[in-house]
């Protein structure tokens, strides 16, 4: 493992030219939100922070994070407004746009570089008042306990995650953070270290100090906040990745496992794929992704309900106006009739009423084997497409969340397998119906 981890550490440090132009660029950056924040007495100081500030960053695709620090009694609407305004002025030759995580913060993008300039509150550690305030903690930190070496490993761990699809901290993706990347090298000591304990690691297993008690697949606790668990927004498909590749990698060292691995897509069951297509009007890609989100998790439950099968789900959006809500079924078309199980024949009164009941509306009743009452039922839908439809006319409030429903008003589509999509957009549907390329390192 370690001539493997040996070769990668050297491809992974960027260059003395890289590293003069991002510095550059971050100084381009940070030179005019100074000149921006002179003119509100709301505003403390100014720092840098995130991997840039760490020297942790990647090279291809590194951020630079600019924090403005608010006074404590800044109103959170002060707070909000001014640091959208110091965003948009200080950046305005570069089309800045508004991004949020649980407040907004403004981006920008010089010469390929994402600029984010966020807010947040000069408080001490503990006394947080909005979801940045752990931030300048979290750059503090590090830079004082990361060593060079270490530094180092935390960009092979970054490459390692990124390679396999893991990486990135937005809510379309839900995986891992580069803060966690930090936090698991600085806990296992190297790369090598933390691969061999995350092969073994058990299920809600701590990583770090709490007292606390989290109910997560596994817990990483933030070094600055010890009741905070930062493998809460990572989901449990992505923790599972990182466990099995991790696996993989020890018994099979390869420098495989750093570069992109394409999934094995089934053809043959792209007509189990439904697929929901509705327009919407602009807004965040942190807001539209959540949004969407939900409500493919809502629809989830409701095909379930509604008797389908429903094996994976995604969501898409190109984040201007289109937005894709994915559905791998068992079948399309489901039997027309289903048995019901009803209550245990002991329990008086419910198998009283649910006799009553069913020897009007069902098809047949009879007493189980298995000592309950069962009923023979009769389906409304048969077929997906025709379920999905009028689901959507009729329950829109209960299956979209409210801040679609204006979009879903203005009209969807509705359709089975890949014929009407675009190719970004099949690529991302087949993921649904393909082995994953994680799991292709067993092989």
């Amino acid at each position: 493992m370690n001539p493997i981890i040996s070769k990668v550490s050297k491809t992974v440090i960027p260059s003395k030219i890289i590293e003069k132009s991002k510095k550059q660029i971050g100084e381009t950056a940070f030179r005019l939100v100074e000149k921006e924040i002179e003119k509100y007495s709301e505003v403390e100081e100014l720092e840098f922070g995130g991997s840039f500030a760490k020297g942790t960053w990647l090279s291809k695709d590194a951020d630079v994070d600019i924090f403005i620090k608010f006074k404590k009694n800044v109103s959170e609407e002060k707070f909000e407004k001014i640091s959208k305004k110091i965003g948009f002025d200080s950046l305005k030759k570069y089309s800045p746009y508004v991004r949020y995580s649980q407040h907004p913060y403004v981006e920008a993008k010089i010469k390929n570089t994402k600029i984010n300039v966020v807010p947040c509150y000069d408080v001490k550690i503990g006394e947080w008042k909005s979801a940045a305030d752990r931030s300048p903690f979290h750059t503090k930190f590090m830079e004082k306990s990361l060593t060079p070496k270490m530094r180092n490993e935390v960009r092979v761990l970054k490459t390692f995650l990124k390679s396999n699809g893991i990486y990135g901290a937005e809510i379309a993706k839900q995986g891992f953070s580069g803060y966690i990347s930090e936090v698991l090298i600085l806990e296992f000591g190297s790369f090598g270290n933390l691969i061999k304990s995350i092969s073994k690691i058990n299920e809600n297993q701590i990583i770090g100090k709490t007292t606390k008690k989290f109910d997560t697949s596994i817990v990483v606790i933030d070094p600055i906040d010890s009741n905070r668990n930062l493998a809460a927004a990572i989901s449990d498909e992505n923790i599972g990745k990182f466990i099995l590749i991790s696996r993989a990698f020890k018994e099979k060292p390869s420098l495989e496992f750093f570069k992109i691995r394409k999934a094995r897509t089934s053809n043959k069951f792209w007509n189990n794929l439904l697929v929901v297509k509705f327009n919407f009007k602009a807004r965040s890609p942190d807001i539209i992704w959540g949004q969407i989100k939900r409500a493919t998790s809502t629809l989830s439950t409701q095909l379930e309900l509604g008797g389908f099968t429903v094996l994976r789900s995604k969501s898409h959006t190109d984040q201007q106006k289109e937005a894709y809500l994915l559905f791998f079924l068992e079948s399309i078309k489901i039997n027309e009739i289903y048995s019901k199980s009803g209550p245990e024949f002991f329990r008086e009164d419910s198998t009283h009423s649910f006799i009553a009941k069913n020897l009007k509306n069902a098809e047949l009743v009879w007493v189980g084997n298995n000592k309950k009452i069962i009923s023979l039922e009769k389906r409304n839908h048969t077929d997906a497409v025709n379920f999905m439809k009028e689901f959507l006319k009729k329950n829109l409030q209960v299956g979209i969340p409210k801040g679609l429903q204006s979009d879903f008003k203005q009209g969807f589509k509705i359709s089975i397998g890949n014929k009407n999509l675009s190719k970004s957009i099949k690529e991302e549907a087949a993921e649904l119906i393909s082995v994953d390329g994680t799991l292709l390192h067993f092989n």
